[in-house]
């Protein structure tokens, strides 16, 4: 695969407005303590030289997605023709082996101790005309979504990666 969906993040453009949680959370009706979308405060430094910046975390949708390979019943899936991960709730067992595996803590478990996760609004936004809730959401633009290379995308995830181990 060379081309497929996926989230960037600018954390410099990041206003901590929570948007792009609420509009995920409202959009598709997640239930209570499940979030697909989460927006991270990181904190450096001591008082008084403390940085705070804000980085916007769902599945990453990842060029290789390790949940995929770890998933005893092969309920996660990475589809051909755009590179969204999808998880089968009927297949899913609820091992928890793919929250293991996601270097995001994507992967969410609501009160039937399902998977689920993120998957770009699947079946309720049609990308090639216009994003989901979470990034038309962003009064700055700090979230975005478009098609890129593997190469881009791996960038992006490793990028979200070091903001998250801060």
């Amino acid at each position: 695969m060379s081309t497929q969906y996926g989230f960037t993040f600018a954390k410099d453009r990041c206003i901590q407005c929570y948007g792009c949680e609420v509009a995920c959370k409202t959009w598709r009706g997640g239930e209570f303590g499940v979030r697909w979308r989460r927006v991270h405060n990181l904190w450096q430094g001591r008082y008084p030289e403390v940085k705070n910046l804000s980085v916007s975390v769902s599945c990453m949708h990842c060029a290789n997605p390790e949940c995929v390979k770890v998933c005893p019943v092969q309920a996660i899936r990475k589809r051909l023709e755009d590179g969204i991960v999808t998880v089968d709730r009927a297949k899913c067992i609820g091992c928890k082996s793919c929250l293991k595996a996601c270097a995001f803590g994507a992967p969410q478990f609501g009160t039937n101790g399902k998977m689920q996760k993120c998957d770009m609004c699947l079946n309720e936004a049609d990308l090639s005309k216009g994003a989901p809730p979470c990034v038309e959401t962003c009064p700055t633009k700090a979230l975005q979504l478009g098609r890129m290379e593997d190469t881009e995308k791996l960038g992006t995830e490793q990028t979200i990666q070091r903001l998250l181990a801060t």
